[in-house]
Protein backbone atom coordinates (compact mmCIF):
# COMPACT_ATOMS: atom_id res chain seq x y z
CA UNK A 1 0.00 0.00 0.00
CA UNK A 2 1.35 3.81 -0.70
CA UNK A 3 -0.01 6.94 -1.35
CA UNK A 4 -0.13 8.05 -5.13
CA UNK A 5 -1.75 11.56 -3.53
CA UNK A 6 -3.77 12.60 -1.11
CA UNK A 7 -6.34 11.40 -2.37
CA UNK A 8 -5.34 8.35 -4.40
CA UNK A 9 -3.79 5.24 -2.77
CA UNK A 10 -2.53 1.57 -4.59
CA UNK A 11 -3.59 -0.78 -2.93
CA UNK A 12 -2.77 -3.54 -5.36
CA UNK A 13 -0.30 -6.41 -5.23
CA UNK A 14 3.27 -6.86 -6.53
CA UNK A 15 3.39 -10.48 -7.37
CA UNK A 16 7.67 -11.12 -7.61
CA UNK A 17 7.08 -15.00 -8.29
CA UNK A 18 5.28 -14.97 -11.58
CA UNK A 19 6.53 -16.45 -14.55
CA UNK A 20 3.65 -17.22 -16.77
CA UNK A 21 0.43 -15.37 -17.31
CA UNK A 22 -3.02 -16.42 -19.36
CA UNK A 23 -2.09 -20.17 -18.40
CA UNK A 24 1.14 -20.74 -20.03
CA UNK A 25 0.89 -18.60 -22.63
CA UNK A 26 2.36 -15.79 -21.68
CA UNK A 27 6.23 -15.57 -19.61
CA UNK A 28 6.70 -12.96 -16.93
CA UNK A 29 10.18 -13.38 -16.47
CA UNK A 30 10.54 -10.07 -14.03
CA UNK A 31 7.12 -11.16 -12.23
CA UNK A 32 3.79 -8.46 -12.61
CA UNK A 33 1.55 -6.44 -10.25
CA UNK A 34 -2.59 -6.37 -10.53
CA UNK A 35 -2.69 -2.52 -9.52
CA UNK A 36 -5.77 -1.63 -7.52
CA UNK A 37 -6.50 1.84 -6.89
CA UNK A 38 -8.80 3.53 -3.83
CA UNK A 39 -9.92 6.98 -4.69
CA UNK A 40 -11.38 8.92 -0.61
CA UNK A 41 -13.01 12.00 -2.20
CA UNK A 42 -15.81 13.19 -0.46
CA UNK A 43 -16.86 9.75 -1.85
CA UNK A 44 -15.04 6.87 -2.15
CA UNK A 45 -14.44 4.79 -5.19
CA UNK A 46 -11.95 1.70 -5.37
CA UNK A 47 -10.85 0.88 -8.93
CA UNK A 48 -10.02 -3.04 -9.41
CA UNK A 49 -8.87 -5.68 -7.15
CA UNK A 50 -6.16 -8.64 -7.59
CA UNK A 51 -5.91 -11.78 -8.62
CA UNK A 52 -8.00 -14.57 -6.66
CA UNK A 53 -4.51 -16.36 -5.48
CA UNK A 54 -4.03 -12.91 -3.35
CA UNK A 55 -8.48 -12.19 -2.88
CA UNK A 56 -7.70 -12.78 1.14
CA UNK A 57 -4.55 -10.53 1.75
CA UNK A 58 -6.10 -8.01 -0.31
CA UNK A 59 -9.12 -7.69 1.29
CA UNK A 60 -7.12 -8.01 4.94
CA UNK A 61 -4.42 -5.07 3.69
CA UNK A 62 -7.44 -2.56 2.26
CA UNK A 63 -9.14 -2.67 6.07
CA UNK A 64 -5.80 -1.24 7.10
CA UNK A 65 -6.18 1.33 4.61
CA UNK A 66 -9.70 2.43 5.21
CA UNK A 67 -12.88 0.64 6.67
CA UNK A 68 -14.71 -1.13 4.04
CA UNK A 69 -18.32 -0.01 5.08
CA UNK A 70 -17.06 3.40 4.30
CA UNK A 71 -16.54 1.72 0.45
CA UNK A 72 -19.12 3.92 -1.99
CA UNK A 73 -18.46 2.36 -5.10
CA UNK A 74 -16.21 -0.26 -6.97
CA UNK A 75 -15.38 0.09 -10.32
CA UNK A 76 -14.49 -3.24 -12.90
CA UNK A 77 -12.72 -2.18 -15.43
CA UNK A 78 -12.27 -5.49 -17.15
CA UNK A 79 -13.85 -8.86 -15.82
CA UNK A 80 -10.35 -10.78 -16.29
CA UNK A 81 -9.91 -13.39 -12.95
CA UNK A 82 -6.53 -10.70 -12.30
CA UNK A 83 -8.09 -7.61 -11.77
CA UNK A 84 -11.46 -8.74 -10.72
CA UNK A 85 -10.21 -11.79 -8.07
CA UNK A 86 -10.83 -10.27 -5.19
CA UNK A 87 -14.22 -9.35 -5.38
CA UNK A 88 -16.18 -12.41 -4.06
CA UNK A 89 -14.45 -12.00 -1.15
CA UNK A 90 -14.63 -8.06 -0.46
CA UNK A 91 -18.06 -8.71 -0.92
CA UNK A 92 -18.92 -10.87 1.64
CA UNK A 93 -18.15 -8.01 3.49
CA UNK A 94 -19.83 -5.38 1.49
CA UNK A 95 -21.86 -7.49 -0.56
CA UNK A 96 -24.65 -4.16 -1.65
CA UNK A 97 -21.75 -2.11 -2.86
CA UNK A 98 -22.89 -1.05 -6.49
CA UNK A 99 -20.37 -2.22 -9.15
CA UNK A 100 -19.60 0.37 -12.30
CA UNK A 101 -18.81 -1.58 -15.48
CA UNK A 102 -19.86 -1.96 -19.11
CA UNK A 103 -22.54 -3.98 -20.07
CA UNK A 104 -20.52 -6.65 -21.41
CA UNK A 105 -18.42 -6.22 -17.88
CA UNK A 106 -21.90 -7.61 -16.41
CA UNK A 107 -22.04 -10.62 -18.64
CA UNK A 108 -18.10 -10.84 -18.04
CA UNK A 109 -18.46 -11.52 -14.23
CA UNK A 110 -21.33 -13.58 -13.82
CA UNK A 111 -19.65 -15.96 -16.31
CA UNK A 112 -16.81 -15.83 -14.18
CA UNK A 113 -18.57 -16.03 -10.73
CA UNK A 114 -22.27 -16.73 -11.26
CA UNK A 115 -23.30 -13.80 -8.87
CA UNK A 116 -25.59 -11.18 -9.66
CA UNK A 117 -23.97 -8.58 -8.01
CA UNK A 118 -25.22 -4.72 -7.45
CA UNK A 119 -24.26 -4.04 -10.94
CA UNK A 120 -24.45 -0.12 -12.70
CA UNK A 121 -24.06 -0.03 -16.42
CA UNK A 122 -21.77 2.38 -17.78
CA UNK A 123 -20.86 3.81 -21.56
CA UNK A 124 -18.55 6.37 -22.47
CA UNK A 125 -19.54 9.97 -21.39
CA UNK A 126 -20.66 8.94 -18.16
CA UNK A 127 -19.44 10.42 -15.15
CA UNK A 128 -19.70 9.55 -11.56
CA UNK A 129 -19.34 12.10 -8.72
CA UNK A 130 -17.05 11.88 -5.47
CA UNK A 131 -17.02 15.15 -4.36
CA UNK A 132 -14.16 17.60 -5.46
CA UNK A 133 -13.86 15.32 -8.95
CA UNK A 134 -15.60 13.28 -10.94
CA UNK A 135 -14.38 9.82 -12.60
CA UNK A 136 -15.57 10.07 -16.34
CA UNK A 137 -15.71 6.52 -18.09
CA UNK A 138 -14.47 5.25 -21.73
CA UNK A 139 -15.15 2.31 -22.93
CA UNK A 140 -12.12 0.57 -24.41
CA UNK A 141 -13.65 -2.64 -26.01
CA UNK A 142 -11.13 -5.14 -27.17
CA UNK A 143 -8.43 -3.16 -25.39
CA UNK A 144 -8.35 -6.40 -25.20
CA UNK A 145 -11.82 -7.75 -23.74
CA UNK A 146 -14.89 -6.81 -24.92
CA UNK A 147 -15.75 -5.11 -21.51
CA UNK A 148 -12.71 -2.82 -21.05
CA UNK A 149 -12.69 0.40 -20.06
CA UNK A 150 -11.21 3.47 -18.52
CA UNK A 151 -11.69 6.18 -16.55
CA UNK A 152 -10.32 9.64 -16.06
CA UNK A 153 -10.66 11.08 -12.90
CA UNK A 154 -11.33 15.02 -13.10
CA UNK A 155 -9.75 16.54 -9.83
CA UNK A 156 -5.85 15.20 -10.30
CA UNK A 157 -6.27 14.77 -14.25
CA UNK A 158 -4.98 10.73 -13.94
CA UNK A 159 -6.19 8.24 -16.52
CA UNK A 160 -6.79 4.59 -15.43
CA UNK A 161 -6.21 2.71 -18.07
CA UNK A 162 -7.07 -0.36 -17.31
CA UNK A 163 -4.63 -3.22 -19.54
CA UNK A 164 -3.62 -0.04 -21.87
CA UNK A 165 0.03 0.85 -21.23
CA UNK A 166 1.04 -1.57 -18.63
CA UNK A 167 3.80 -4.26 -18.38
CA UNK A 168 4.14 -7.21 -16.64
CA UNK A 169 6.47 -5.76 -13.94
CA UNK A 170 7.22 -6.06 -10.82
CA UNK A 171 9.40 -3.39 -8.99
CA UNK A 172 8.80 -1.70 -5.32
CA UNK A 173 9.56 1.48 -7.21
CA UNK A 174 6.47 1.49 -8.80
CA UNK A 175 7.33 4.60 -10.91
CA UNK A 176 8.52 4.90 -14.57
CA UNK A 177 11.08 7.55 -13.80
CA UNK A 178 12.66 5.24 -11.32
CA UNK A 179 12.85 2.03 -12.59
CA UNK A 180 15.37 0.69 -14.81
CA UNK A 181 14.34 2.55 -18.38
CA UNK A 182 15.68 -0.62 -20.32
CA UNK A 183 14.07 -3.09 -18.71
CA UNK A 184 10.61 -0.67 -18.55
CA UNK A 185 11.01 -0.74 -22.27
CA UNK A 186 11.28 -4.00 -22.72
CA UNK A 187 8.33 -5.61 -20.51
CA UNK A 188 6.44 -2.62 -22.28
CA UNK A 189 6.97 -3.73 -26.23
CA UNK A 190 6.88 -7.41 -25.31
CA UNK A 191 3.21 -6.87 -23.42
CA UNK A 192 1.99 -4.43 -26.22
CA UNK A 193 3.49 -7.05 -29.45
CA UNK A 194 2.28 -10.02 -27.31
CA UNK A 195 -1.37 -8.98 -26.58
CA UNK A 196 -2.32 -5.62 -28.01
CA UNK A 197 -0.94 -6.39 -31.71
CA UNK A 198 -4.31 -8.22 -33.00
CA UNK A 199 -6.09 -4.73 -31.81
CA UNK A 200 -3.52 -2.05 -32.93
CA UNK A 201 -6.48 -0.55 -35.22
CA UNK A 202 -8.84 -0.27 -32.43
CA UNK A 203 -5.89 1.19 -30.26
CA UNK A 204 -4.84 3.81 -32.66
CA UNK A 205 -8.87 4.87 -32.72
CA UNK A 206 -9.20 5.03 -28.97
CA UNK A 207 -6.20 7.44 -28.83
CA UNK A 208 -7.35 9.35 -31.02
CA UNK A 209 -10.51 9.70 -28.80
CA UNK A 210 -8.92 10.11 -25.65
CA UNK A 211 -6.81 12.97 -26.88
CA UNK A 212 -9.78 13.79 -28.71
CA UNK A 213 -11.25 14.96 -25.11
CA UNK A 214 -8.13 16.88 -24.75
CA UNK A 215 -7.96 16.60 -21.43
CA UNK A 216 -4.56 17.25 -19.35
CA UNK A 217 -3.01 13.86 -18.06
CA UNK A 218 -1.06 14.09 -14.97
CA UNK A 219 -0.37 10.62 -14.14
CA UNK A 220 -1.75 7.28 -16.37
CA UNK A 221 -2.54 4.45 -13.98
CA UNK A 222 -2.45 0.67 -15.85
CA UNK A 223 -3.61 -2.12 -14.58
CA UNK A 224 -0.51 -4.13 -14.25
CA UNK A 225 3.33 -2.75 -13.70
CA UNK A 226 4.78 1.00 -13.07
CA UNK A 227 2.28 3.93 -12.71
CA UNK A 228 3.64 6.81 -15.78
CA UNK A 229 4.12 10.30 -13.89
CA UNK A 230 7.15 11.53 -15.21
CA UNK A 231 5.95 12.88 -18.70
CA UNK A 232 2.97 9.75 -18.99
CA UNK A 233 1.89 11.04 -22.42
CA UNK A 234 5.54 9.47 -23.69
CA UNK A 235 3.57 5.90 -23.50
CA UNK A 236 0.66 7.39 -25.16
CA UNK A 237 3.10 8.65 -28.15
CA UNK A 238 4.57 4.93 -28.40
CA UNK A 239 1.77 3.25 -28.94
CA UNK A 240 0.36 5.31 -31.58
CA UNK A 241 3.64 4.09 -33.27
CA UNK A 242 3.55 0.80 -31.88
CA UNK A 243 -0.40 0.29 -33.45
CA UNK A 244 1.01 1.74 -36.89
CA UNK A 245 2.53 -1.07 -38.64
CA UNK A 246 5.70 -0.94 -36.16
CA UNK A 247 9.06 -2.15 -37.69
CA UNK A 248 12.21 -1.31 -36.78
CA UNK A 249 15.58 -1.86 -38.96
CA UNK A 250 15.61 -5.44 -38.30
CA UNK A 251 15.54 -8.88 -39.39
CA UNK A 252 13.95 -11.68 -37.95
CA UNK A 253 15.20 -15.29 -38.24
CA UNK A 254 13.47 -18.34 -37.03
CA UNK A 255 13.91 -21.60 -37.19
CA UNK A 256 13.63 -25.05 -35.71
CA UNK A 257 16.17 -27.63 -35.89
CA UNK A 258 16.84 -31.49 -35.74
CA UNK A 259 20.48 -31.98 -36.45
CA UNK A 260 21.12 -28.57 -36.95
CA UNK A 261 21.09 -28.45 -41.37
CA UNK A 262 17.84 -25.73 -40.52
CA UNK A 263 20.67 -23.85 -38.45
CA UNK A 264 23.53 -23.62 -40.83
CA UNK A 265 20.79 -22.70 -43.42
CA UNK A 266 19.82 -19.82 -40.94
CA UNK A 267 23.05 -18.37 -40.34
CA UNK A 268 24.09 -18.69 -44.25
CA UNK A 269 21.25 -17.17 -45.23
CA UNK A 270 21.57 -13.94 -42.22
CA UNK A 271 25.78 -14.01 -43.99
CA UNK A 272 24.09 -12.74 -47.39
CA UNK A 273 21.58 -10.29 -46.11
CA UNK A 274 24.75 -8.67 -43.70
CA UNK A 275 26.17 -8.73 -46.90
CA UNK A 276 23.71 -6.19 -48.69
CA UNK A 277 22.94 -3.94 -46.01
CA UNK A 278 25.38 -4.28 -42.96
CA UNK A 279 23.33 -1.79 -40.69
CA UNK A 280 20.32 -3.88 -40.60
CA UNK A 281 20.41 -5.53 -37.24
CA UNK A 282 19.58 -9.73 -37.52
CA UNK A 283 18.48 -12.02 -35.12
CA UNK A 284 18.67 -15.09 -35.09
CA UNK A 285 16.57 -17.54 -32.95
CA UNK A 286 15.94 -21.22 -32.08
CA UNK A 287 12.03 -21.01 -31.50
CA UNK A 288 12.71 -24.62 -29.63
CA UNK A 289 14.76 -23.01 -27.09
CA UNK A 290 14.08 -19.70 -26.54
CA UNK A 291 10.95 -18.06 -25.12
CA UNK A 292 8.16 -18.00 -27.39
CA UNK A 293 6.93 -14.24 -26.00
CA UNK A 294 10.24 -13.03 -26.47
CA UNK A 295 10.65 -14.65 -29.73
CA UNK A 296 7.29 -12.64 -30.83
CA UNK A 297 8.17 -9.70 -29.74
CA UNK A 298 11.45 -9.69 -32.05
CA UNK A 299 8.97 -10.63 -35.00
CA UNK A 300 7.03 -7.45 -33.97
CA UNK A 301 9.60 -5.13 -34.60
CA UNK A 302 10.82 -6.83 -37.56
CA UNK A 303 10.80 -5.53 -41.16
CA UNK A 304 11.46 -9.27 -42.62
CA UNK A 305 10.60 -12.11 -40.88
CA UNK A 306 12.68 -15.57 -42.19
CA UNK A 307 11.77 -18.87 -41.14
CA UNK A 308 12.55 -22.11 -41.49
CA UNK A 309 12.13 -26.12 -40.15
CA UNK A 310 13.20 -29.41 -40.50
CA UNK A 311 11.21 -31.73 -42.41
CA UNK A 312 9.84 -34.39 -40.37
CA UNK A 313 6.68 -36.62 -41.34
CA UNK A 314 5.96 -34.74 -44.05
CA UNK A 315 5.46 -31.29 -41.80
CA UNK A 316 7.46 -29.05 -39.94
CA UNK A 317 8.65 -29.14 -36.40
CA UNK A 318 6.32 -28.33 -33.68
CA UNK A 319 8.19 -25.44 -31.91
CA UNK A 320 8.06 -23.74 -35.49
CA UNK A 321 4.41 -24.67 -35.44
CA UNK A 322 3.88 -23.30 -32.30
CA UNK A 323 5.71 -20.16 -32.84
CA UNK A 324 3.44 -19.91 -36.93
CA UNK A 325 -0.04 -20.40 -35.08
CA UNK A 326 1.16 -17.11 -32.59
CA UNK A 327 1.50 -15.39 -35.31
CA UNK A 328 -1.51 -15.80 -37.30
CA UNK A 329 -3.53 -14.85 -34.04
CA UNK A 330 -1.72 -11.81 -33.63
CA UNK A 331 -2.06 -10.47 -37.15
CA UNK A 332 0.91 -8.81 -38.10
CA UNK A 333 0.66 -5.98 -40.72
CA UNK A 334 3.50 -4.84 -43.47
CA UNK A 335 6.06 -7.03 -42.61
CA UNK A 336 7.62 -9.30 -45.62
CA UNK A 337 8.43 -12.48 -45.18
CA UNK A 338 10.36 -16.12 -46.79
CA UNK A 339 10.41 -19.34 -46.07
CA UNK A 340 12.77 -22.30 -46.46
CA UNK A 341 14.02 -25.47 -44.70
CA UNK A 342 16.07 -28.40 -44.69
CA UNK A 343 14.74 -32.27 -45.62
CA UNK A 344 16.42 -35.95 -46.26
CA UNK A 345 14.21 -37.25 -48.54
CA UNK A 346 10.62 -36.04 -48.76
CA UNK A 347 11.09 -32.02 -48.33
CA UNK A 348 7.53 -30.63 -47.81
CA UNK A 349 8.90 -28.30 -45.19
CA UNK A 350 9.95 -25.05 -47.39
CA UNK A 351 6.85 -25.19 -49.53
CA UNK A 352 4.68 -25.63 -45.87
CA UNK A 353 6.29 -22.59 -44.63
CA UNK A 354 5.93 -20.64 -47.16
CA UNK A 355 2.22 -21.33 -47.39
CA UNK A 356 2.15 -21.04 -43.22
CA UNK A 357 4.38 -17.36 -43.66
CA UNK A 358 1.31 -16.26 -46.10
CA UNK A 359 -1.61 -17.99 -43.65
CA UNK A 360 0.15 -15.10 -41.10
CA UNK A 361 -1.02 -12.27 -43.37
CA UNK A 362 2.87 -11.58 -44.13
CA UNK A 363 4.56 -10.61 -47.66
CA UNK A 364 6.38 -13.96 -48.81
CA UNK A 365 8.63 -12.22 -51.19
CA UNK A 366 10.82 -14.65 -52.41
CA UNK A 367 9.86 -19.09 -53.26
CA UNK A 368 10.96 -21.22 -49.91
CA UNK A 369 14.50 -23.04 -50.29
CA UNK A 370 14.79 -26.31 -49.31
CA UNK A 371 18.44 -27.80 -48.87
CA UNK A 372 18.95 -31.47 -49.22
CA UNK A 373 20.78 -33.00 -46.12
CA UNK A 374 23.10 -30.87 -44.12
CA UNK A 375 24.02 -27.77 -46.81
CA UNK A 376 27.44 -28.17 -47.90
CA UNK A 377 29.50 -25.40 -49.96
CA UNK A 378 27.18 -25.41 -52.69
CA UNK A 379 24.39 -25.55 -50.42
CA UNK A 380 25.61 -22.64 -47.97
CA UNK A 381 26.20 -20.51 -51.00
CA UNK A 382 22.49 -21.05 -52.07
CA UNK A 383 21.50 -20.02 -48.91
CA UNK A 384 24.17 -16.83 -49.00
CA UNK A 385 22.47 -16.26 -52.29
CA UNK A 386 19.04 -16.81 -50.67
CA UNK A 387 19.60 -13.83 -48.14
CA UNK A 388 21.32 -11.71 -50.64
CA UNK A 389 17.74 -11.99 -52.74
CA UNK A 390 15.90 -10.97 -49.81
CA UNK A 391 18.20 -7.92 -48.54
CA UNK A 392 17.00 -6.62 -51.92
CA UNK A 393 13.45 -6.71 -51.22
CA UNK A 394 13.75 -4.57 -48.41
Amino acid sequence: MFKINERITWVGKIDWDLKKFHGEEYSTHRGSSYNSYLIQDEKVALIDTVWQPFDEEFVKRLKEVIDLKKIDYIIANHAEIDHSGGLPELLKEIPNVPIYCTANGVKSLKGHYHQDWNFHVVKTGDTLDLGEGKLVFIEAPMLHWPDSMFEYYTKDAVLFSNDAFGQHYASELMYNDLVDQAELKQEAIKYYANILTPFSALVGKKIEEVLGFKLPVNMICPSHGVIWRDNPVQIVEQYVDWANNYQEHQVTLLYDTMWDATKHMAEAIAEGIKSVDPTLNIKLFNVSKIDKNDVITEVFKAKLVVAGSSTINKGILSGMASILEIMKGLKFKHKKAAGFGSYGWSGESPKLMTEALKQCGLEVVAEGLGVLWRPDEEGRQACFDYGVTLAKKL
